[in-house]
């Protein structure tokens, strides 16, 4: 496996949440709501031989800010532990990534906060997610 293939793999699943994009790759001009999967780290041969890799993915998940009530519930929708908008329940839907993976979990959502892009206010939430993978 590789980055690009979790990084796809965490896109497709994050796709299950109706209305929202999912990208594997960060674009130049997000349009939201669109959730964006960053590598974060990797951690190399977490066990014997080359046996286990963990990877760490930061989700960023932005929502036009056109009226902040608007903004703020969307997101906060997004950052329930469960429910249809659920980016931990989408996320989660498929621990394995289409065979990719080992395991893999949410871990926490951070930095609910504002977010400027070019001249554009959003409002955005970072879920950072842990991969483990069999080498």
């Amino acid at each position: 496996m590789s980055v690009s293939e979790l990084r796809q793999g965490l896109a497709t699943n994050l796709a299950t949440i109706s209305g929202l994009r999912a990208s594997s790759f960060v674009p130049d001009n997000p349009t939201p709501p669109i959730a964006v999967v960053v590598p974060k780290n990797i951690q190399f041969d977490a066990a014997m031989g080359r046996g286990m890799d963990t990877y760490t993915f930061d989700v960023l998940v932005i929502a036009q800010r056109a009226s902040e009530r608007n903004a703020q519930s969307l997101l906060d929708g997004y950052c329930n532990p469960t429910g249809s908008s659920s980016v931990k329940t989408a996320i989660e839907s498929d621990k394995t990534l289409g065979g990719k993976a080992f395991d893999l979990r949410v871990t926490e959502m951070s930095n609910y906060t504002s977010l400027a892009i070019g001249e554009t206010q959003y409002l955005a939430a970072t879920f950072t997610v842990t991969v483990i993978t069999a080498t």
